[in-house]
């Protein structure tokens, strides 16, 4: 999937009026139980052009985030902690503090992100984060490393759910969680690609007089600040006025009124409205209960995967292998959890069911977890990092349909944005627990912290089997009661 190609500069601006009215028109002319007046085949296509076009972007985007979130485990492996004049009790605490800058801010992200689209949002956090990000090679000592890492949260915070969001409102209930799976790519592209990076880029130690890490952290934070500049300018405006910044149209009238209308008839809460969340679907977000399951997932089971992404390659050379070579081992792990992770957005997609496979995903997670923490002991570092590589392949595949599951249920377009909110920093809320998994004076085994995670993902388990639970129970109900005008729960 390629970003396409600029062609065109400014069309008139008539012709965009006339293709905005020519929706309008089409909108107000459709009945509820008229057919499409499109083929399926004419629908294929327009789905795989809107592949091309939006998904690329957020995955690059989510490519850079999590290459500037998660570089800071790479620099432990070079001296970091020496250089810098940090100890590892005070990097966890730093680590928390990038959890709750995200946090803070994540619901007032999403709200600015739906009165001004993504374009704009989107693209100034990254060049605001990349900015972060870029001027942390310089810091030195504990204040510069926590009002860094705090920055970075703050400025990184709402990405991800503004990511999600956008995608529902391009595509069709259904054929989200593979999307919400591809997007999640970007993250794990990261992960297995960072490793590798950082295995060449640390051997840069010396040149122009700095250190290995500080290469690291330039040269990767001046890729973000390319990225948001690339994605202000390609990035088209919204699905109705699918423009780019130079005024390149990417789809034609006939196109665009399909693109509108089967997302619409699929799911009327995404009909064209105000550009604002209501104090009632803000209120009706944040007492769902039904989400609370949904919560209890993210924190516990996805606590500890924070922390392997800080600490894996630290654990590998504890178990003997060299500082630079750790950094490329931990990509294994990472390119497997990347293919699972898209194998788990198509089969829920492909079976209509997103529960089972959150179950059955984080059972997967809890066993290698299980068989981490009984081999702490083992003096056979293969053995050790094998189930390790295996714990990192399979501890978070299950996040991405999580998400798609929580938006799916969503009763209204500003409902899904505050949920999308609340599922992220409920998986920054974990990096805030999951920083403080692994203690200095519990190295270089971390029999604790192994125990604790496994505790934590076992909570995780019970959560994703009560949630399966609660909507079938309440689907159940609603069947009993007659209640066809009210859609039925996804599971």
């Amino acid at each position: 999937m390629a970003t396409p190609a600029i062609s065109g500069f400014l069309p008139e601006r008539n012709s965009i009026e006339i293709d905005e009215k020519h929706v309008a028109v089409a909108e107000s002319a459709r009945s509820d139980d008229s057919r499409p007046d499109w083929t399926e085949e004419e629908e294929k296509k327009l789905v795989r052009k809107i592949d091309s076009i939006v998904m690329p972007l957020l995955m690059l985007a989510f490519f850079a985030l999590q290459l500037d979130r998660g570089n800071i485990g790479n620099a432990l492996t070079d001296f970091f902690f020496r250089d810098t004049g940090v100890k590892q009790d005070q990097f966890n605490v730093g680590q928390q503090l990038l959890s709750l800058g995200i946090v803070l801010l994540e619901v007032p992200s999403n709200y600015i992100l739906y009165r001004i689209g993504p374009t704009k949002w989107i693209s100034g956090q990254i060049i605001a984060w990349g900015l972060v990000a870029t001027f942390q090679a310089f810091q030195h000592g504990v204040p510069a490393f926590m009002v860094t890492r705090l920055l970075l949260g703050l400025t990184e915070s709402g990405f991800i759910p503004a990511g999600l969001y956008t995608i529902t409102r391009w595509y069709k209930n259904e054929e989200t969680s593979k999307r919400f799976a591809w997007y999640f790519i970007g993250n794990g592209l990261a992960q297995a690609c960072s490793g590798l990076i950082a295995y060449g880029v640390l051997h840069m130690r010396g040149v122009a007089g700095k250190a290995g890490w500080q290469w690291l952290f330039i040269l990767e934070g001046l890729f973000t600040l390319l990225v948001g500049v690339v994605f202000a300018l390609l990035f088209p405006a919204s699905p109705r006025n699918p423009v780019n910044l130079f005024g390149k149209r990417y789809f034609t009238e006939r196109e665009t009124y399909i693109l509108v209308q089967r997302v619409v008839r699929d799911d009327h809460t995404k009909e064209k409205g105000r550009k604002n969340v209501t104090r009632a679907e803000l209120k009706a977000t944040f007492t769902n209960w039904k989400l609370i399951p949904h919560v209890i997932i993210t924190l516990g089971s996805l606590a500890p995967a924070s922390t392997m992404m800080s600490y894996a390659p630290t654990l590998i050379k504890s178990y003997g292998y060299g500082r630079l070579r750790s950094n490329a081992m931990v990509s294994i792990g990472a390119w497997i959890s990347l293919i699972m992770t898209v194998t788990w957005g198509f089969l829920a997609d492909k079976s209509g069911r997103r529960g089972p496979w959150v179950f059955g995903g984080i059972l997967i997670w809890w066993t290698f977890a299980v068989c981490c923490r009984a081999l702490i002991h083992n003096p056979n570092a293969g053995t050790r990092f094998a189930i390790l590589t295996l714990a990192v392949s399979f501890n978070s595949m299950w996040h991405a349909t999580n998400g798609s599951w929580m938006a799916l249920n969503a009763r209204s377009a500003g409902e899904r944005s505050i949920t999308l909110a609340i599922f992220i920093m409920s998986a920054n809320t974990s990096g805030i627990i999951g920083s403080q998994l692994f203690q200095a004076k519990d190295g270089p085994l971390y029999p604790v912290g192994w125990t604790a995670i496994v505790a934590l993902v076992s909570v995780g388990l019970v959560a994703a089997a009560v949630a399966n639970v609660q909507y079938r129970v309440l689907n159940r109900k609603l069947r009993r009661k007659g209640g066809e005008e009210q859609p039925l729960w996804q599971t």
